[in-house]
C-alpha cells in the first residue's frame, strides 16, 4: 500500500470498539486499499502528486451533540440512531475514530465556471470509511470535519445553515425521485466558525456543524481531471479500473480486466445516468448553483449543496448563486448544456486510456440522446400525456413556457394545480382559473389582459387532454407523481435553520417528515406547499446565497 502508517492519537480520538450505534455494519476501505496515497503525512495545506487521497484525521471540536437524524438513510445502513451525547455522536461529528476506519481526503481538480482551476480537493470533507450493509457499499463523509492538505486557505469547516441545507436537501431530493448523494446526520460542533456570508466586507462568528454524506461512491469527475492534467497516465487508470470494478462491474468484460472498449462503454454510461439526472432537476425546478466538474458525481448523483434553489418564478436565467451573476453560467436554462460541457472536460480527461476521440464522442452524443428522450417523457408526464407528437402539441408547450414567463408564476404551483383541472372544457374562466391561482405571484393579473391569455390556453390544453386514451384519473395520478406538491423551498430551509439555531429542531423535524412523502396531499401541511411570501423575496438565505459555508 502506497501510505503512510497512520499511528494512533494524531487527530481524532482513536475508540477501539464499535459503538453499538453502528450495529452490525461493518468498515472498510477499498479505496484506501486499493489506490495509491499521499505518501507525506504532513497535514497542511501544500501540493499533492501522484496520489488520490492523504490519510487524515477529522480536527477533534469541542462539543458534539446530534442536531438531526435521517432514519431512511440509517435504514440503508443498518445504524440505530444514537444519543444526541455519545460516542457514535462523537465519531459523526469529527472527534473519535471508530475501529476500522481510515478516514482520508481526495485528491481532485476542476473546472470551475469554466476555467481550470488546477488543484482542489477534499478541503474541508474526509471520507470516514466503507460501511457495507445489506450486501451494499456506501461511503460515509463528515462535511466541515478541518483541515486538510486541499484546504488552501480555508479553515476546513462549515457552517451550521450549510450543513442543514445540505442534510435537508439530500434527503429531500432522494424522496422527489432525483438521483442524489443521501445525508445521515448533523452534528453541532459547539465552535464557531467564522465567514463573511456575501462576501461584502463584513465576517461574522457563526455556530459550527458537520453533516455526514452517504454515497456509494464521492468520485468527481475532477478525480480524473487532476491525473491527466499532471500526466500521471498510471494511477489515472488505477482509478478508472477501481471505479468501473467497484460501481460498474457489468461492464467488465469475461476475463475481468478494463479494455479500450471498456473505459469507452465506461464513460457512455457516465453520461447517459447524467443526462438522466439533468432531466430530473428539469423536472422538480431544481437549480444547483455551481455546476463545477469538482462537483459532478461519477455516478451521475447530485452532489455538493451549495447554493442550490428550486424555481419559484418560472425564469430560465435564474440563478440562486450570488457568486454567478452577473454571466449565470450555472442558471436553471443553462443547466443541460453546461453538463454536457463538463462532460467534453471529462473526456478530454479519460482520452489518454482509449487514445480515440471516436468513442468519446459517441458518449457526449448518448448525452445528448438519452437527456432528449428523458426529457421528452417528463413533459409528457408533467402534462398527463402519452405522447406530444400530435399536430398543435409543439406550439401548446411553446405557448404554455411563454405564458410562465410572461408573468411571475410559480412552477410547482402551475404544474401541481393542472391536474386539478376539470376534465371538461369550460367556459367558466374564474373556475378555470382557480386551480392554477395560487402559482401567480401578482393573483390581480388574472384580471387583466394575461387572465384572459391563461384561460385560453387552459381550454386548449383541456381539449388535447381529453383526445388521450387513458381515463381521466389515471392522467391525473401520472401528473401527481411527476409533480410535486411539496418542494424545499429556500425560505423553508432558512425557517428551519432560524429555529434549530435557537435551540428548536421542531421546525426541522416538521419539513423533514413532509419533504419524504412530496407528492402526496399531507392534510394540515399545506402552508409548507405555498409559494414564498413577500417577506422572503430579498431576504438573505431566502432567494439567492454565495458560496460561503
Amino acid at each position: 500500500m502506497n501510505h503512510p502508517a497512520h499511528p494512533p492519537g494524531q487527530g481524532a480520538l482513536q475508540l477501539d470498539l464499535a459503538d453499538p450505534a453502528f450495529g452490525a455494519a461493518s468498515f472498510e476501505a477499498s479505496f484506501v486499499r486499493e489506490l495509491p496515497g499521499d505518501p507525506v503525512s504532513n497535514n497542511v495545506p501544500r501540493p499533492v502528486r501522484n496520489a488520490c487521497y492523504t490519510r487524515v484525521d477529522p480536527t477533534p471540536v469541542a462539543s458534539p451533540v446530534l442536531l438531526a437524524w435521517s432514519e431512511a438513510t440509517a435504514g440503508l445502513l443498518g445504524i440505530a440512531k444514537p444519543a444526541a451525547r455519545s460516542e457514535a455522536s462523537e465519531a459523526l461529528g469529527g472527534s473519535r475514530v471508530l475501529s476500522g476506519m481510515q478516514p482520508y481526503a481526495a485528491r481532485y481538480g476542476g473546472h470551475q465556471f469554466g476555467n481550470w482551476a488546477g488543484q482542489l480537493g477534499d478541503g474541508r470533507a474526509i471520507t470516514l470509511a466503507e460501511i457495507v450493509s445489506q450486501g451494499r457499499r456506501y461511503d460515509l463523509q463528515l462535511k466541515g470535519a478541518g483541515l486538510t492538505p486541499y484546504s488552501r486557505t480555508a479553515d476546513g469547516r462549515a457552517v451550521l445553515r450549510s450543513s442543514v441545507r445540505e442534510f435537508m436537501c439530500s434527503e429531500a431530493m432522494h424522496f422527489l425521485g432525483v438521483p442524489s448523494t443521501r445525508a445521515l446526520s448533523l452534528v453541532g460542533t459547539g465552535e464557531p466558525v467564522v465567514r463573511d456570508m456575501f462576501y461584502d466586507g463584513h465576517p461574522e462568528q457563526e455556530p459550527g456543524a458537520i453533516v455526514c454524506r452517504v454515497a456509494p461512491s464521492l468520485v468527481r469527475f475532477g478525480n480524473f481531471e487532476i491525473l491527466a492534467a499532471h500526466k500521471e497516465l498510471d494511477v489515472l487508470q488505477r482509478l478508472a479500473d477501481y471505479v468501473i470494478r467497484t460501481h460498474f462491474p457489468e461492464l467488465l468484460p469475461a476475463d475481468g480486466t478494463p479494455s479500450k472498449d471498456t473505459y469507452a462503454r465506461w464513460f457512455a454510461e457516465i453520461c447517459r445516468r447524467t443526462a438522466r439526472m439533468i432531466s430530473e432537476w428539469m423536472r422538480v425546478g431544481f437549480v444547483h448553483g455551481v455546476m463545477n466538474t469538482d462537483n459532478m458525481s461519477i455516478l451521475g448523483l447530485t452532489i455538493d449543496y451549495g447554493p442550490y434553489g428550486w424555481l419559484e418564478g418560472y425564469e430560465l436565467q435564474w440563478t440562486p448563486n450570488t457568486t454567478d451573476l452577473p454571466g449565470r453560467r450555472y442558471c436553471y436554462g443553462n443547466q443541460p448544456g453546461i453538463a454536457q460541457w463538463n462532460l467534453v472536460r471529462l473526456a478530454n480527461a479519460l482520452h489518454p486510456l482509449i487514445n480515440d476521440t471516436q468513442p468519446l464522442e459517441q458518449g457526449i452524443t448518448a448525452y445528448a440522446e438519452t437527456f432528449e428522450q428523458a426529457s421528452s417523457r417528463m413533459l409528457c408526464d408533467k402534462l398527463g400525456m402519452a405522447t406530444l407528437d400530435r399536430e398543435g402539441d409543439e406550439q401548446l408547450v411553446a405557448d404554455m413556457f411563454e405564458l410562465l414567463q410572461a408573468v411571475e408564476t410559480d412552477m410547482t404551483l402551475f404544474f401541481r394545480g393542472l391536474a386539478n383541472l376539470p376534465a371538461d372544457v369550460t367556459k367558466d374562466e374564474k373556475g378555470l382559473l382557480a386551480p392554477v391561482r395560487a402559482a401567480m405571484y401578482d393573483e390581480q393579473l388574472l384580471q387583466q389582459e394575461h387572465g384572459a391569455r391563461l384561460a385560453t390556453w387552459l381550454r386548449r390544453y383541456q381539449a388535447r387532454a381529453s383526445q388521450e386514451p387513458v381515463p381521466h384519473a389515471q392522467r391525473i395520478a401520472t401528473m401527481k407523481r411527476a409533480n410535486p406538491k411539496y418542494v424545499l423551498r429556500n425560505y423553508l430551509a432558512q425557517q428551519a435553520i432560524d429555529a434549530l439555531a435557537a435551540g428548536d429542531a421542531s421546525v426541522l423535524e416538521r419539513l423533514m417528515r413532509v419533504i419524504e412523502r412530496p407528492y402526496d396531499e399531507q392534510p394540515g401541511h399545506e402552508d409548507l406547499s405555498a409559494r414564498r411570501p413577500e417577506w422572503a423575496r430579498h431576504k438573505p438565505g431566502c432567494s439567492a446565497l454565495s458560496c460561503s459555508s
